[in-house]
């Protein structure tokens, strides 16, 4: 009992010197327009221009009575942040057509890459922390752009890395390393789209492959109890993890089962051959599939959307019905000399 009582207050004292922000993310962002004259222009003639938007950035374009502005509905944020800055430029720029959308959109990409980076660095800053690799920064930075029940990544990171440093301090335990294990706990949400397996176990071997000190290594690997914690540090990072998720406000269980739904209905997607991409659009309403003109043909085309449907009855459950709509689309360039 007396154990449990310090344990309580070691972890209110701790909270209480750390105040955060506790704002779930949501899935929309909203572009100001100079004017509702610039809807039309963004429209493009027979919807050619929200077309090429929509089918370079892989998100859902929302132009309607609200006034002065455009909303951009994507679940995946990385995307919804490309097509914030492509929008933004075109419409300061006014000149908007497709050729320039893709221009745009490789701009954008290459801007979000970069602040990937420098939020990377301002989290070590934040933390007090450095002497990582140049990889683990740039993968920290990658939690910017990732979630978990509404919660940004590196934002909960962040604030795990210190109050496992208030709570090392006050175990008589080494900060640094509780700091850095909190800093990098999630490091494995950057790739788990990428890379197989449990992301606290993709993490640890990153950081392995990096350089990060064993310890530290076995912190990340442990924070899930998929292997057994190795030290006091361990154990503080998973308290600091357990506190900050915890946190009122801080997560949404109703977002989590959303995105989990729409990235599930893009897998199965992906999953077909000749399918180059896929973009879960309207809420996962619609999934719209990219195909490779050289492996697709125009009838293959047809039979990949039957396909692909029949799947989606057959292994997802969803409320209503899933429109499935397969692009096909051939480019010849050449140069006049």
């Amino acid at each position: 009992a007396e154990a449990d009582r310090r344990a309580r207050k070691l972890i209110i004292m701790a909270i209480q010197r750390l105040a955060s922000e506790t704002v779930a993310e949501t899935t929309v962002s909203s572009v100001p327009i100079p004017s509702d004259d610039m809807k039309g222009r963004i429209i493009g003639r027979q919807g050619r221009n929200i077309r090429a938007i929509e089918a370079a950035t892989g998100v859902d374009l929302v132009v309607d009575d609200t006034p002065e502005a455009v909303t951009i509905s994507s679940f995946d944020p990385v995307r919804r942040e490309v097509a914030r800055l492509t929008l933004t430029r075109l419409v300061a720029d006014g000149r908007i057509h497709p050729a320039r959308v893709e221009k745009e959109v490789k701009k954008a990409q290459q801007e979000v890459d970069q602040t990937m980076w420098e939020a990377g660095e301002q989290a070590l800053y934040d933390t007090g922390l450095q002497g990582l690799h140049q990889e683990v920064i740039k993968l920290l930075g990658r939690l910017r752009f990732r979630t978990s029940y509404g919660q940004n990544q590196l934002f909960h990171a962040v604030e795990t890395s210190h109050l496992a440093g208030i709570l090392a301090a006050e175990l008589g335990a080494d900060v640094r390393t509780a700091k850095l294990g909190g800093l990098l706990h999630d490091l494995g949400k950057a790739v788990t789209h990428e890379v197989e397996g449990p992301h606290a176990l993709v993490g640890a071997d990153i950081a392995r492959r990096f350089g990060v000190s064993p310890i530290v290594v076995n912190i990340i690997a442990s924070h899930h109890h998929e292997v057994e914690p190795e030290s006091l540090e361990a154990v503080i990072v998973e308290a600091a993890d357990a506190v900050s998720g915890a946190r009122p406000g801080a997560r949404r269980e109703a977002l989590e089962t959303y995105l989990k739904r729409v990235t599930a209905l893009e897998d199965l997607a992906n999953s077909f051959e000749g399918v180059e991409q896929s973009y879960a659009i309207q809420a996962g309403r619609e999934i719209r599939i990219v195909v490779k003109p050289d492996v697709v043909d125009d009838l293959a085309a047809v039979l990949l959307s039957r396909d692909i449907a029949k799947k989606v009855e057959d292994s997802l459950e969803y409320p209503g019905q899933i429109k499935v709509t397969v692009i096909r689309e051939t480019r010849s360039v050449d140069f006049a000399k």
